[in-house]
C-alpha cells in the first residue's frame, strides 16, 4: 500500500520525482542564496542557513506544498538599510520578531486579508525594489562600493563609469558580470539538450571558471565558516525594539515578507493542480520559519516564485521537494564551504541585476496604462517613493495612494437638473458626494442662475460626507440672490 501525503499518493515514481525536483531546486537556490546574502551586506553563510531553515523546516509544515521558501532579492535592499542603521547583530532580532507577527496573524486568521492589498502596491513595491536592486548591484558589477541612498546611487553611475573606465581591475570585474548577466539572457534559448544546469547555476560556474583560469584580479566571496556566521541576538539586542525607527523595520519586514509569500502562494496554485494552499497555515509557516531565522540571526526568508516555479516545472508532486533541497544545501554548506570562496562578486551580481529587472514589469506597464491607469500610477508612484526614500516608507505612500485612488474611483457625483418653466429649479445630487470630488460639484452648482429659486435634492446620494455636507450647506445658504426665495435643501431621511 501506498501512503499519501496531503492527497498525493506516494509511490516509488513520486519519490524519484521528488528527488530530482529537488535536485533541481537546490542547483537554482544556491547561487541566488549566496548572491542575495553578498548583497544584503551579510556573510554568504547566512544566506545558506536561511535557504536551509526554509527547506528543512517550513517546508515540512502545513499551508502550501509545492512552493519553495529562501533569502529573497525583495528583501535585499530593506535588509542592507537595516545592517547598515542598527548593526548586522540586530538582524536576528528583527527577523525573529517578524516571524513571531507573522504567526500571531496566521493564528488570528488574517492571512486571507492579504489578498485585499492592491496588486499594484505589490507589483510597485517589486518594482521599487528591482530598481533600487539594480542600481546598486551596478557598482558590485565593478567591485565599487555602492552609495547608500537610491538617489545617489542614480546619480553616481557617471561618475562610477569614469572610475571604471581608468582601472583594469574594475573592468575585469565589469566584463565577468555583463558576461553572467549575457548567459542568463542566452541560456533559456539554447535548446533543452544543452540546459543541464539551471541558468543561474551556469552563469555563476562560467564566470567562476574564468576567473579562475584567467587569474582574473576581482573581489571573491569571503568565507567565515557556516558555525562562524551564526550568531544569535543576545539580550542587548531586543533592547533595540523600543526604537520607533526598528519598530517600523519589523513591520517593514512583516508586511513585505507576508505579502510576497501569499502572492507566490497564489502564482504557483495556478502551475499545479494538487492542493491548494491554505494562507492562514502558510503564513504561520513561513512566521515559523522566520522566527528560527532570527534566533539564528540569519536573513528574512520568504516564499520565492523562481524556486517555487522551478520546483513545479521539475514534476515535484509532494513537499519532499523542498524538504530534500534544504538538505542538499545542508550537505553543500557542511562539506564544501570553501567552494563559496572561488565565487567572483561580480557574478553574483550579475545574477541579482537580471533577477531585478525580472521585478521591473516593464512590458506590463504600457498596457495597464491603456486599461487601467489609476493601477499604474499606483505601481509608478509606490516604485519611484522606495527608490527615493526606503522600503517602509515607499510602501505605505503606495498603500496610501491605493486608498486615495478607489476613493476617487467609488465618489463619483452626478448633477442633474429639472427646469419645470415658472417653478424652481430642481437640482439633483447623486452618487457618492466626498471632498474628492467637492470642487467639481460645486464648479456646477455655482454655475446656476442666482435669480431662481432652487430646490437641492440630496436624497439620491448613497453616501454624503461631513465635509461634502458642510459645503453644501454654505453653498445654499448664500447662493441666491437678495429677494428671491431661499434654496431648499431636501435630504434623506436619517
Amino acid at each position: 500500500m501506498s501512503r499519501r501525503i496531503r492527497g498525493v499518493p506516494v509511490r516509488p515514481a513520486t519519490l524519484r520525482a521528488d528527488l530530482t525536483a529537488s535536485l533541481v531546486v537546490f542547483l537554482v537556490a544556491l547561487p541566488l542564496c549566496v548572491g542575495v546574502a553578498v548583497a544584503s551586506g551579510v556573510p554568504a553563510e547566512l544566506g545558506l542557513v536561511t535557504g536551509i531553515v526554509g527547506g528543512l523546516f517550513t517546508g515540512l509544515l502545513p499551508g502550501s506544498s509545492l512552493q519553495v521558501s529562501g533569502p529573497a532579492a525583495g528583501l535585499t535592499v530593506l535588509v542592507l538599510e537595516a545592517v547598515r542603521e542598527f548593526g548586522l547583530p540586530a538582524l536576528g532580532v528583527l527577523v525573529l520578531t517578524a516571524g513571531v507577527l507573522q504567526i500571531l496573524m496566521g493564528a488570528l486568521r488574517l492571512g486571507r486579508w492579504f489578498r485585499a492589498i492592491s496588486v499594484a502596491v505589490v507589483q510597485g513595491m517589486l518594482a521599487g525594489i528591482g530598481l533600487v536592486l539594480i542600481a546598486g548591484q551596478v557598482y558590485a558589477l565593478a567591485d565599487v562600493k555602492a552609495p547608500a541612498s537610491g538617489p545617489a546611487k542614480i546619480t553616481g553611475v557617471t561618475g562610477l563609469a569614469r572610475d571604471v573606465s581608468g582601472s583594469g581591475a574594475a573592468l575585469a570585474a565589469l566584463a565577468l558580470g555583463a558576461g553572467t548577466i549575457a548567459v542568463l539572457v542566452v541560456w533559456p534559448r539554447i535548446p533543452g539538450a544543452a540546459r543541464v544546469l539551471p541558468g543561474p547555476l551556469a552563469a555563476v560556474a562560467l564566470a567562476t571558471a574564468a576567473a579562475v583560469l584567467l587569474r582574473l584580479p576581482v573581489a571573491r566571496v569571503e568565507v567565515r565558516g557556516l558555525l562562524d556566521a551564526v550568531q544569535p541576538p543576545g539580550a542587548g539586542q531586543f533592547a533595540q525594539l523600543a526604537s520607533v525607527s526598528v519598530i517600523g523595520t519589523v513591520l517593514a519586514f512583516t508586511l513585505i515578507a507576508s505579502a510576497e509569500s501569499l502572492f507566490s502562494a497564489a502564482a504557483v496554485d495556478r502551475l499545479h493542480d494538487g492542493p491548494r494552499t491554505d494562507y492562514d497555515k502558510e503564513l504561520i509557516a513561513q512566521g515559523t520559519g522566520n522566527a528560527l531565522c532570527g534566533a539564528l540571526g540569519a536573513l528574512p526568508m520568504t516564499a520565492v516564485i523562481v524556486r517555487s516555479a522551478a520546483n513545479v516545472q521539475a514534476g515535484a508532486r509532494t513537499k519532499a521537494s523542498r524538504v530534500l533541497h534544504g538538505v542538499w544545501l545542508l550537505l553543500f554548506a557542511a562539506l564544501l564551504p570553501a567552494a563559496l570562496g572561488v565565487i567572483p562578486v561580480a557574478a553574483l551580481a550579475g545574477v541579482l541585476v537580471h533577477a531585478g529587472c525580472k521585478l521591473v514589469p516593464f512590458r506590463a506597464l504600457v498596457p495597464l496604462w491603456r486599461e487601467h491607469r489609476g493601477e499604474a500610477v499606483v505601481l509608478v508612484v509606490t516604485a519611484v517613493a522606495i527608490v527615493v526614500t526606503n522600503m517602509f516608507e515607499g510602501v505605505l505612500i503606495g498603500l496610501l495612494t491605493a486608498v486615495v485612488k478607489a476613493a476617487w474611483e467609488t465618489s463619483h457625483t452626478h448633477v442633474e437638473i429639472d427646469d419645470r418653466g415658472g417653478g424652481p429649479l430642481i437640482v439633483r445630487v447623486l452618487g457618492n458626494a466626498t471632498f474628492l470630488r467637492l470642487p467639481k460639484l460645486l464648479d456646477q452648482l455655482e454655475a446656476l442662475p442666482r435669480n431662481r429659486a432652487l430646490e437641492l435634492d440630496l436624497r439620491r446620494l448613497r453616501h454624503l460626507d461631513h465635509a461634502c455636507g458642510m459645503a453644501l450647506a454654505g453653498w445654499a445658504e448664500r447662493h441666491n440672490e437678495e429677494g428671491v426665495t431661499p434654496v431648499r435643501v431636501q435630504r434623506a431621511p436619517a
